[in-house]
């Protein structure tokens, strides 16, 4: 159609220097000044006119659908934005709103729980609640009249917290909270000073129904490595520096096979030495805690035989439970290490100790020393054995030798893998001063001459853990004292119990 075409090319006036007015706004191109009925009609003119006639319509049925499609998006995009200005959630606004505000909210609350979790790490907790009930034999109670049954429980309640760092330092903040109600069998006198070591009660609560808890322990401990070359963060040897209110069996005389009172023997001759905790030389308080200090340095670049040193002083007598000076304190040093016999570990712990305030059996204050021992030993995959030995050096003491030695054995042989048996027996003996000294002497406060001491103090435990479920333990147990305190005319102390608890 050449009557039409040469309209379309603009002549250089209206191109302007390399412009096309096409291009221009406001100009007769494609510009954003046409609408989308102009378009159409441009393209309908160079078509001509044979194909203006059905083709036209079409053409501009088709670019209205499209005119119609884009302002329905526009319309929709209105309202999405509209919709994500703010939070608050609305049945009217549009699908992909609601399914965008789901994903940030989901996104929010996975970044609130990692920021929790992060708080958290490091915090470990830990809890439980033990119960004991017991009965005894009439020749074994106090005053023998009748046989006698008690029941107690305790909890603890133990939270460690990380205590900052500085370079490589890392320190960490142990606390223990333990509460309970009942204080046992009142037995005879015996060597053991309880058959009972679950048994707690705050004193000077003239109300039996009334509970206390107290704060039984409190440290901070500071880890410190020691490079030898290295990388600190490598390091195979630490000093350990603990202060506080602590349990000195925490780090000192530990025994894997006989340590806890909850969940393995209950008499206190095997769950520690007992010179220093039945007989007294830990010089803590009634409960078994004190004030006091830790230097511990520990060598791990055999992980086969790994050894360390431990030096501890806490304060004995008025200083353990605050009311008076630190003075004389209770001094221990130990020396550990592991070993391995036929590939089982095993834990070999020497020490040594002195207390400037150690009680006699006369009710004199003096010094006390003495030597111990604990060893505990895988002997098979099920077995672990267990030693412990006590030799008092110095002070008036009704016992001056402690022998214990025993068994736990795992359930795998009958098919109860997480059920153990135990087995101990001890031999305390009389000392020579307290043989000579015991017929003079109303050591037992009943306003009679005490029976000749003239024997040695045998027993012996018998228990079996029968594990319920994860959480929770059953342990029947039996227990025999034989010569109690020393008195071979004494009848023999028969003890049977049930203990429960539960955990995590």
């Amino acid at each position: 159609m050449p009557g039409i075409s040469h309209r379309l090319v603009p002549s250089p006036r209206q191109r302007g220097e390399g412009e096309n007015a096409l291009s221009r706004p406001g100009g007769r191109g494609l510009g954003r000044g046409w609408d989308l009925s102009t378009i159409a009609l441009a393209l309908a003119l160079v078509t001509g006119p044979a194909a203006a006639g059905d083709d036209m319509k079409s053409l501009l049925a088709e670019v209205k659908r499209l005119a119609d499609r884009v302002e329905t998006l526009e319309q929709n995009n209105r309202e999405l934005e509209k919709s994500l200005s703010t939070e608050r959630l609305s049945e009217k606004e549009p699908e992909l709103a609601t399914r965008l505000k789901a994903v940030e909210f989901q996104t929010l609350s996975m970044q609130k729980q990692a920021r929790q979790i992060e708080a958290l790490e490091g915090i470990s907790v830990g809890a439980s609640l033990t119960g004991v009930v017991q009965r005894a034999n009439r020749g074994g109670v106090a005053g023998g009249t009748s046989r006698q049954s008690r029941a107690n429980y305790r909890g603890d309640i133990s939270v460690t917290l990380p205590g900052g760092s500085m370079g490589d330092i890392e320190g960490s903040l142990f606390t223990h909270v333990r509460f309970g109600q009942g204080d046992g069998l009142g037995l005879r006198p015996t060597y053991t000073s309880t058959a009972n070591t679950t048994a707690f009660q705050v004193s000077g609560v003239s109300d039996p129904d009334s509970s206390f808890a107290v704060l039984a322990q409190a440290w901070y401990q500071l880890k410190v490595p020691l490079p030898r070359g290295g990388a600190p963060a490598q390091s195979k040897e630490h000093v350990h520096l603990t202060f506080g209110k602590i349990d000195p069996f925490v780090f000192f005389d530990q025994n894997a096979a006989a340590d806890d009172e909850s969940t393995r023997f209950l008499n206190n001759a095997f769950v520690h030495n007992p010179l220093l905790d039945s007989g007294g030389d830990v010089g803590a308080d009634r409960y078994g805690f004190a004030p006091g200090a830790i230097v511990q340095y520990a060598n791990e670049h055999d992980k086969s035989r790994t050894w360390g040193l431990s030096l501890g002083a806490f304060g004995s007598g008025p200083g353990a439970n605050f009311s008076g000076s630190l003075g004389k304190p209770f001094m221990i040093a130990q020396a550990d290490t592991t070993w391995r016999f036929n590939h089982l570990p095993g834990n070999y712990r020497a020490y040594l100790w002195r207390n400037g305030r150690g009680m006699g059996y006369d009710g004199l204050e003096r010094r006390h020393s003495g030597i111990g021992m604990s060893i505990d030993q895988k002997v098979s995959d099920w077995v672990t054995a267990f030693a412990r030995y006590g030799h008092q050096a110095a002070g008036k003491v009704r016992f001056d030798r402690a022998l214990t030695v025993g068994a736990e054995i795992a359930g795998n042989a009958w098919g109860r893998t997480a059920d153990s048996l135990g087995a101990a027996f001890g031999l305390l003996r009389t000392s020579s001063a307290y043989r000579r000294d015991s017929v003079a002497l109303d050591l037992d406060g009943d306003g009679a001459l005490d029976p000749r001491a003239s024997a040695n103090e045998r027993i012996a435990e018998l228990y079996y853990r029968y594990r319920v479920n994860e959480r929770f333990e059953l342990t029947p147990d039996f227990q025999l004292i034989q010569r109690p305190g020393g008195d071979g005319g004494t009848p023999t102390i028969k003890v049977v119990g049930l203990r429960a608890k539960v955990g995590f």
